[in-house]
């Protein structure tokens, strides 16, 4: 029995090891995305764009483990509810792939003329989103409340961010009606962005419900915590 509940604990960690490497590939391709973005590079565009499949293959995989884990073992409660997570959180991570490749095409839309104004503030949002899905997946593996925490708060920024973008965009198209085909594409890319981050706070509360049991908007255990 020891061995049994050995074997399934080390199939469980590699479960949670399969997500960490399509978390990190699709966050490859989120980089990328953005670097195309800012750069007019049209080969990286392409090849971010090319690699939704091999996330979507990912996807599978591990969809398939799941499956095969939930068949073959008798897993306890605590164990169900890691396994569900798991399953719910591929989908949001195969998005952050989706999204990462609309960003890349607005990079393929835009490629044809030099930007209005220097693009700054959307790599700023990108890297504080790139860090909130690496803290939501390392909270699941390591089954950690903090770094749940953590995600909360990074939303709070990213969300600063999105609407100091929107407003400054908006004044830049009503200023500038000759600017407003290539403000409207960034103002996408930012709302790509915003989305992706609301992934990552879907991703954190499933891991607050895995570890303890219970489901709460994650604005709502921020909140507890600061009271705290």
């Amino acid at each position: 029995m020891l061995r049994t509940r050995r074997a399934f604990d080390e199939e469980l960690a590699e479960l949670k090891q399969e997500l960490l490497r399509m978390g990190a590939f699709v966050e490859s391709m989120l980089d990328r995305a953005v670097c195309a973005l800012a750069q007019h590079d049209v080969n990286l565009a392409k090849q971010v764009v090319r690699d939704d499949d091999t996330a979507d293959d990912m996807d599978l995989d591990i969809e398939q483990h799941c499956m095969r884990l939930l068949a073959l073992q008798q897993p306890m409660s605590r164990d169900l509810r890691t396994i569900g997570t798991v399953m719910k959180v591929i989908a949001d991570v195969e998005r952050v792939g989706d999204y990462s490749v609309d960003i890349a095409r607005t990079a393929l839309a835009l490629a044809d003329r030099p930007y209005f104004k220097e693009l700054v503030d959307l790599p700023r949002m990108a890297a504080a989103v790139g860090d909130m899905h690496r803290l939501a997946l390392q909270a699941l593996v390591h089954e950690d409340l903090d770094l749940v925490d953590q995600v909360a708060a990074k939303d709070d920024e990213v969300d600063r961010m999105w609407g100091g973008l929107l407003q400054e965009l908006i004044e830049i198209m009503e200023q500038r009606p000759e600017v407003v085909r290539q403000a409207v594409h960034l103002l996408l890319a930012a709302r790509y962005l915003e989305r992706i981050a609301d992934h990552a706070v879907n991703i954190a509360e499933r891991v607050a419900y895995m570890v303890t049991g219970e489901f709460a908007q994650l604005t709502e255990r921020h909140k507890a915590t600061i009271i705290e």
